[in-house]
């Protein structure tokens, strides 16, 4: 396999974690069970989540309404849109 190809999955993966955080957030929230720290949230967003950190908000209707998460979420994903071009960039050089 590819390094290429191993970015992607680990991408997938990271993104798939963030999205299945949001969610079981929100399964809690609306349950009244032990919710997921937010630290937590911004952590697996920041981790190269954004994408499913974005997605597990509009999808689950979670954390829509605060302002922390509607700008560093699509902060996360353009900043880490910007490291794999450059680090896509550097390695083909």
């Amino acid at each position: 396999m590819s390094i290429l190809g191993m970015v992607a999955i680990l991408l997938a993966v990271l993104n798939v974690i963030s999205f299945s955080l949001m969610a079981y957030d929100k399964r809690c929230a609306r349950a009244g069970k032990r919710r997921v720290p937010e630290k937590r949230l911004f952590l697996a967003a920041a981790c190269f989540g954004g994408l499913g950190g974005i997605l597990g908000m509009q999808l689950c209707r979670h954390k829509t309404k605060h302002w922390t998460f509607r700008v560093l979420f699509p902060l996360f994903l353009i900043t880490q849109i910007a490291l794999l071009i450059w680090g896509m960039l550097i390695w083909l050089n």
